[in-house]
Protein backbone atom coordinates (compact mmCIF):
# COMPACT_ATOMS: atom_id res chain seq x y z
CA UNK A 1 0.00 0.00 0.00
CA UNK A 2 1.37 3.57 -1.07
CA UNK A 3 0.46 6.77 -0.90
CA UNK A 4 2.65 8.89 -3.14
CA UNK A 5 6.31 8.01 -2.37
CA UNK A 6 5.15 6.65 1.51
CA UNK A 7 5.42 3.16 1.68
CA UNK A 8 2.98 1.94 4.24
CA UNK A 9 3.52 -1.07 6.69
CA UNK A 10 0.00 -2.70 5.99
CA UNK A 11 -3.52 -1.62 5.22
CA UNK A 12 -4.87 -1.32 8.31
CA UNK A 13 -5.58 2.54 8.99
CA UNK A 14 -6.77 4.65 11.92
CA UNK A 15 -9.92 6.98 11.05
CA UNK A 16 -9.48 10.72 11.51
CA UNK A 17 -12.13 11.33 14.66
CA UNK A 18 -12.49 14.50 16.40
CA UNK A 19 -11.78 14.96 19.99
CA UNK A 20 -10.24 10.82 19.77
CA UNK A 21 -7.22 10.99 17.22
CA UNK A 22 -5.07 13.22 18.70
CA UNK A 23 -0.95 12.82 18.61
CA UNK A 24 -0.62 10.84 21.48
CA UNK A 25 -3.49 8.75 20.46
CA UNK A 26 -2.50 8.58 16.97
CA UNK A 27 1.08 7.52 18.09
CA UNK A 28 -0.32 4.59 19.78
CA UNK A 29 -2.13 3.18 17.32
CA UNK A 30 0.70 3.39 14.84
CA UNK A 31 2.58 1.29 17.74
CA UNK A 32 -0.05 -1.26 17.84
CA UNK A 33 -0.15 -1.76 14.19
CA UNK A 34 -1.90 0.98 12.47
CA UNK A 35 -0.22 1.69 9.32
CA UNK A 36 -1.24 5.36 8.50
CA UNK A 37 -2.76 7.57 10.53
CA UNK A 38 -4.61 11.05 9.71
CA UNK A 39 -4.94 14.08 12.08
CA UNK A 40 -8.28 15.54 13.39
CA UNK A 41 -9.39 17.96 10.61
CA UNK A 42 -8.48 21.64 10.76
CA UNK A 43 -10.55 23.77 10.10
CA UNK A 44 -9.25 26.12 6.13
CA UNK A 45 -10.93 29.30 8.04
CA UNK A 46 -7.10 31.33 8.21
CA UNK A 47 -8.56 33.11 11.38
CA UNK A 48 -8.61 30.05 13.41
CA UNK A 49 -4.54 28.79 12.20
CA UNK A 50 -3.15 30.13 15.19
CA UNK A 51 -5.76 29.08 18.01
CA UNK A 52 -4.08 26.76 20.69
CA UNK A 53 -7.08 23.88 19.40
CA UNK A 54 -6.02 23.98 15.46
CA UNK A 55 -2.15 24.29 16.72
CA UNK A 56 -2.63 21.10 18.82
CA UNK A 57 -4.73 19.27 16.13
CA UNK A 58 -1.81 19.40 13.85
CA UNK A 59 0.98 18.66 16.07
CA UNK A 60 2.95 16.09 14.56
CA UNK A 61 5.87 16.68 16.72
CA UNK A 62 8.18 13.10 16.93
CA UNK A 63 5.27 10.92 15.09
CA UNK A 64 5.93 8.32 13.11
CA UNK A 65 6.07 9.29 9.63
CA UNK A 66 4.36 9.73 7.10
CA UNK A 67 2.47 12.84 9.37
CA UNK A 68 -1.10 13.46 7.47
CA UNK A 69 -3.42 16.48 8.32
CA UNK A 70 -7.20 16.38 7.21
CA UNK A 71 -8.34 19.83 6.29
CA UNK A 72 -12.25 20.99 6.42
CA UNK A 73 -13.36 24.00 4.25
CA UNK A 74 -16.03 24.77 2.08
CA UNK A 75 -13.68 27.62 0.15
CA UNK A 76 -11.23 26.37 -2.81
CA UNK A 77 -9.17 29.41 -2.06
CA UNK A 78 -9.27 28.70 1.74
CA UNK A 79 -8.49 24.85 1.60
CA UNK A 80 -5.31 25.68 -1.22
CA UNK A 81 -4.19 27.82 1.51
CA UNK A 82 -4.60 25.90 4.64
CA UNK A 83 -3.06 22.79 2.66
CA UNK A 84 0.35 25.10 2.01
CA UNK A 85 0.38 25.99 5.52
CA UNK A 86 0.20 22.98 6.98
CA UNK A 87 2.63 21.66 4.31
CA UNK A 88 5.08 24.23 5.51
CA UNK A 89 4.27 22.96 8.59
CA UNK A 90 5.58 19.67 8.21
CA UNK A 91 2.84 17.55 6.71
CA UNK A 92 3.64 14.72 4.42
CA UNK A 93 -0.24 14.04 3.23
CA UNK A 94 -3.21 16.38 3.08
CA UNK A 95 -6.62 14.20 3.11
CA UNK A 96 -9.65 16.41 2.41
CA UNK A 97 -12.87 16.13 4.43
CA UNK A 98 -16.01 15.55 2.44
CA UNK A 99 -17.32 12.39 4.78
CA UNK A 100 -17.75 14.30 8.74
CA UNK A 101 -22.22 14.22 8.25
CA UNK A 102 -22.19 16.47 12.08
CA UNK A 103 -24.28 19.10 11.83
CA UNK A 104 -22.10 22.30 13.02
CA UNK A 105 -19.77 20.77 9.56
CA UNK A 106 -22.75 20.24 7.63
CA UNK A 107 -24.25 23.89 8.21
CA UNK A 108 -21.30 25.69 6.95
CA UNK A 109 -21.40 23.72 3.91
CA UNK A 110 -18.04 21.47 4.96
CA UNK A 111 -18.01 17.59 5.26
CA UNK A 112 -20.47 15.49 3.87
CA UNK A 113 -22.59 18.56 2.59
CA UNK A 114 -20.28 19.07 -0.27
CA UNK A 115 -21.28 15.92 -1.75
CA UNK A 116 -24.44 18.35 -3.21
CA UNK A 117 -22.09 20.27 -5.11
CA UNK A 118 -20.44 18.67 -7.51
CA UNK A 119 -18.61 21.77 -9.31
CA UNK A 120 -17.86 23.02 -6.00
CA UNK A 121 -16.06 19.79 -5.10
CA UNK A 122 -14.03 19.88 -8.66
CA UNK A 123 -12.94 23.26 -7.94
CA UNK A 124 -11.74 22.44 -4.25
CA UNK A 125 -9.56 19.33 -5.31
CA UNK A 126 -8.26 21.17 -8.30
CA UNK A 127 -7.15 24.15 -6.04
CA UNK A 128 -5.41 21.84 -3.58
CA UNK A 129 -3.84 19.31 -5.56
CA UNK A 130 -2.42 22.16 -7.51
CA UNK A 131 -1.30 23.85 -4.57
CA UNK A 132 0.99 21.89 -3.25
CA UNK A 133 3.42 19.18 -3.86
CA UNK A 134 2.72 16.45 -1.59
CA UNK A 135 0.07 13.77 -2.34
CA UNK A 136 -3.91 15.00 -1.73
CA UNK A 137 -6.15 12.80 -0.62
CA UNK A 138 -10.04 12.49 -0.43
CA UNK A 139 -12.10 11.21 2.73
CA UNK A 140 -16.30 10.99 1.29
CA UNK A 141 -19.64 9.34 1.73
CA UNK A 142 -21.77 7.33 -0.84
CA UNK A 143 -24.31 10.77 -1.32
CA UNK A 144 -25.97 13.18 0.68
CA UNK A 145 -28.85 10.85 1.27
CA UNK A 146 -29.56 7.73 -0.17
CA UNK A 147 -31.84 8.95 -2.73
CA UNK A 148 -28.83 11.04 -3.95
CA UNK A 149 -25.84 8.74 -3.99
CA UNK A 150 -23.16 9.89 -6.24
CA UNK A 151 -19.63 8.65 -4.71
CA UNK A 152 -19.24 7.13 -8.18
CA UNK A 153 -19.34 11.07 -9.72
CA UNK A 154 -17.31 11.99 -6.66
CA UNK A 155 -14.32 9.63 -7.23
CA UNK A 156 -13.89 10.19 -11.03
CA UNK A 157 -14.15 14.02 -9.99
CA UNK A 158 -11.22 13.11 -7.75
CA UNK A 159 -9.27 10.91 -9.51
CA UNK A 160 -9.11 13.19 -12.76
CA UNK A 161 -7.77 16.32 -10.59
CA UNK A 162 -5.01 14.40 -9.44
CA UNK A 163 -6.28 12.50 -5.79
CA UNK A 164 -4.16 9.89 -5.16
CA UNK A 165 -6.31 7.77 -2.56
CA UNK A 166 -10.14 7.75 -1.65
CA UNK A 167 -11.10 6.90 1.56
CA UNK A 168 -15.31 5.99 1.50
CA UNK A 169 -17.55 5.38 4.23
CA UNK A 170 -20.61 3.29 3.63
CA UNK A 171 -22.95 5.68 4.25
CA UNK A 172 -24.96 8.59 3.47
CA UNK A 173 -24.63 11.97 5.36
CA UNK A 174 -27.99 11.50 6.53
CA UNK A 175 -27.44 8.39 7.61
CA UNK A 176 -25.28 9.73 9.82
CA UNK A 177 -23.90 6.83 12.36
CA UNK A 178 -26.87 4.87 12.39
CA UNK A 179 -28.29 1.48 10.49
CA UNK A 180 -25.72 -0.51 8.79
CA UNK A 181 -22.42 0.35 6.46
CA UNK A 182 -23.12 -1.02 2.90
CA UNK A 183 -20.22 -1.84 0.84
CA UNK A 184 -21.81 -2.05 -2.40
CA UNK A 185 -21.08 1.42 -3.16
CA UNK A 186 -17.57 1.27 -2.22
CA UNK A 187 -16.96 -1.78 -4.67
CA UNK A 188 -18.20 0.33 -7.43
CA UNK A 189 -16.30 2.76 -6.68
CA UNK A 190 -12.96 0.99 -6.35
CA UNK A 191 -13.91 -0.81 -9.94
CA UNK A 192 -14.33 2.55 -11.63
CA UNK A 193 -11.05 4.10 -10.87
CA UNK A 194 -7.25 2.99 -10.53
CA UNK A 195 -6.25 5.08 -7.24
CA UNK A 196 -6.22 2.80 -4.42
CA UNK A 197 -9.46 2.51 -2.23
CA UNK A 198 -9.94 2.33 1.38
CA UNK A 199 -13.11 0.83 2.84
CA UNK A 200 -14.29 2.71 6.26
CA UNK A 201 -17.68 2.12 8.24
CA UNK A 202 -18.77 -0.66 10.87
CA UNK A 203 -15.01 -2.40 10.73
CA UNK A 204 -14.91 -4.06 14.42
CA UNK A 205 -13.35 -6.95 14.31
CA UNK A 206 -10.45 -8.62 12.12
CA UNK A 207 -13.09 -11.04 10.55
CA UNK A 208 -14.98 -8.35 9.44
CA UNK A 209 -12.15 -6.63 7.71
CA UNK A 210 -11.20 -9.44 6.07
CA UNK A 211 -14.69 -9.95 4.90
CA UNK A 212 -14.89 -6.08 3.80
CA UNK A 213 -11.83 -6.40 1.83
CA UNK A 214 -12.91 -9.79 -0.15
CA UNK A 215 -16.52 -7.84 -0.78
CA UNK A 216 -15.13 -4.95 -1.84
CA UNK A 217 -11.95 -5.20 -3.66
CA UNK A 218 -10.45 -2.19 -1.64
CA UNK A 219 -6.57 -1.80 -0.96
CA UNK A 220 -7.10 -0.82 2.59
CA UNK A 221 -9.52 -0.94 5.51
CA UNK A 222 -9.80 2.32 8.04
CA UNK A 223 -10.91 1.84 11.50
CA UNK A 224 -12.90 4.33 13.72
CA UNK A 225 -15.03 3.92 16.75
CA UNK A 226 -13.58 0.17 17.41
CA UNK A 227 -10.56 1.31 18.16
CA UNK A 228 -11.58 3.90 20.54
CA UNK A 229 -9.99 2.19 24.25
CA UNK A 230 -8.50 -1.02 21.84
CA UNK A 231 -5.63 1.10 20.26
CA UNK A 232 -4.02 -3.06 19.63
CA UNK A 233 -7.20 -3.72 17.26
CA UNK A 234 -4.71 -2.76 14.51
CA UNK A 235 -2.22 -5.42 15.07
CA UNK A 236 -5.05 -7.91 15.22
CA UNK A 237 -6.57 -7.15 11.87
CA UNK A 238 -2.91 -7.05 10.38
CA UNK A 239 -2.14 -10.72 12.19
CA UNK A 240 -5.30 -11.84 11.32
CA UNK A 241 -5.48 -10.66 7.20
CA UNK A 242 -2.00 -12.26 6.84
CA UNK A 243 -1.99 -15.36 8.84
CA UNK A 244 -6.44 -16.27 9.05
CA UNK A 245 -5.76 -17.12 13.30
CA UNK A 246 -6.49 -14.75 16.02
CA UNK A 247 -3.88 -13.42 18.83
CA UNK A 248 -5.44 -13.87 22.17
CA UNK A 249 -6.52 -10.97 23.80
CA UNK A 250 -3.34 -8.46 25.35
CA UNK A 251 -2.06 -9.28 28.50
CA UNK A 252 -3.12 -7.29 31.44
CA UNK A 253 0.56 -6.41 32.48
CA UNK A 254 0.63 -5.14 28.77
CA UNK A 255 -2.31 -2.76 28.72
CA UNK A 256 -1.53 -1.34 32.58
CA UNK A 257 1.74 -0.17 30.44
CA UNK A 258 -0.20 0.67 27.67
CA UNK A 259 -2.72 3.11 29.59
CA UNK A 260 0.32 4.70 31.95
CA UNK A 261 2.22 5.41 28.86
CA UNK A 262 -0.52 6.61 26.87
CA UNK A 263 -1.97 9.28 29.60
CA UNK A 264 1.46 10.62 30.47
CA UNK A 265 2.04 11.80 26.67
CA UNK A 266 -1.45 13.10 26.97
CA UNK A 267 -1.07 14.68 29.93
CA UNK A 268 1.66 16.35 28.57
CA UNK A 269 0.36 17.31 25.50
CA UNK A 270 -2.70 18.99 27.22
CA UNK A 271 -1.24 19.81 30.46
CA UNK A 272 -2.62 19.41 34.10
CA UNK A 273 -6.46 21.08 33.90
CA UNK A 274 -7.18 20.03 30.16
CA UNK A 275 -5.53 16.82 29.89
CA UNK A 276 -7.40 15.41 33.66
CA UNK A 277 -10.88 16.41 31.90
CA UNK A 278 -9.18 14.93 28.18
CA UNK A 279 -8.25 11.62 29.22
CA UNK A 280 -11.23 10.78 31.04
CA UNK A 281 -12.96 9.53 27.77
CA UNK A 282 -10.33 7.30 26.47
CA UNK A 283 -10.14 6.23 30.16
CA UNK A 284 -13.79 5.12 29.78
CA UNK A 285 -13.30 3.35 26.55
CA UNK A 286 -10.49 1.07 27.83
CA UNK A 287 -12.46 -0.11 30.58
CA UNK A 288 -15.72 -0.46 29.02
CA UNK A 289 -17.03 -3.81 28.98
CA UNK A 290 -14.36 -5.36 31.65
CA UNK A 291 -14.96 -6.33 34.95
CA UNK A 292 -16.31 -3.43 37.16
CA UNK A 293 -15.53 -1.19 34.33
CA UNK A 294 -18.81 0.87 34.56
CA UNK A 295 -18.62 1.35 38.26
CA UNK A 296 -14.75 1.83 37.94
CA UNK A 297 -15.65 5.14 35.03
CA UNK A 298 -18.03 6.75 37.04
CA UNK A 299 -15.54 6.71 40.36
CA UNK A 300 -12.81 7.99 37.99
CA UNK A 301 -15.09 10.91 36.49
CA UNK A 302 -14.78 12.67 39.79
CA UNK A 303 -11.10 12.66 39.99
CA UNK A 304 -9.86 16.65 39.45
CA UNK A 305 -5.99 15.22 38.76
CA UNK A 306 -3.50 13.69 37.11
CA UNK A 307 -1.90 11.50 39.93
CA UNK A 308 -5.48 10.71 41.30
CA UNK A 309 -5.68 9.72 37.04
CA UNK A 310 -2.65 7.49 37.41
CA UNK A 311 -2.98 5.48 40.78
CA UNK A 312 -7.11 4.92 39.88
CA UNK A 313 -5.91 3.42 36.39
CA UNK A 314 -2.74 1.38 37.84
CA UNK A 315 -5.06 -0.22 40.85
CA UNK A 316 -7.59 -0.93 38.31
CA UNK A 317 -5.73 -2.92 36.03
CA UNK A 318 -4.23 -4.40 39.06
CA UNK A 319 -7.59 -5.73 39.77
CA UNK A 320 -8.08 -7.30 36.43
CA UNK A 321 -5.56 -9.96 37.66
CA UNK A 322 -7.87 -11.65 39.46
CA UNK A 323 -9.98 -12.44 36.11
CA UNK A 324 -7.04 -13.97 34.66
CA UNK A 325 -3.55 -12.43 32.77
CA UNK A 326 -5.57 -11.50 29.96
CA UNK A 327 -8.32 -9.03 29.69
CA UNK A 328 -11.75 -10.89 29.96
CA UNK A 329 -14.41 -8.99 27.81
CA UNK A 330 -16.43 -12.08 27.59
CA UNK A 331 -16.35 -12.13 31.67
CA UNK A 332 -18.29 -8.35 31.75
CA UNK A 333 -20.87 -9.53 29.59
CA UNK A 334 -21.75 -12.91 31.71
CA UNK A 335 -21.50 -10.92 34.69
CA UNK A 336 -24.31 -8.28 32.86
CA UNK A 337 -26.00 -11.40 31.89
CA UNK A 338 -26.32 -12.90 35.46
Amino acid sequence: MQIGPYQLRNNVFVAPMAGVTDRPFRQLCKELGAGYAVSEMAAANPRVWASEKSSRRTDHTGEMEPKAVQIAGSDPQELADCARFNVDKGAQIIDINMGCPVKKVCNNWCGSALLQFEDLVEKILHAVVGAVPVPVTLKFRTGWDRANKNALNIARIAEDAGIQMLTLHGRTRADGYTGDAEYDTIAAVKAAVKIPVVANGDITTPEKARFVLDRTGADAVMVGRAAQGRPWIFREIEHYLRTGTHMPPPLVLEVRKLMDEHLRAHYAFYGEYLGVRTARKHIGWYVRDLPGGEDFRQEMNRLESTVEQLRAVDSFFESQWKHGERLQYRLAEDMLAA
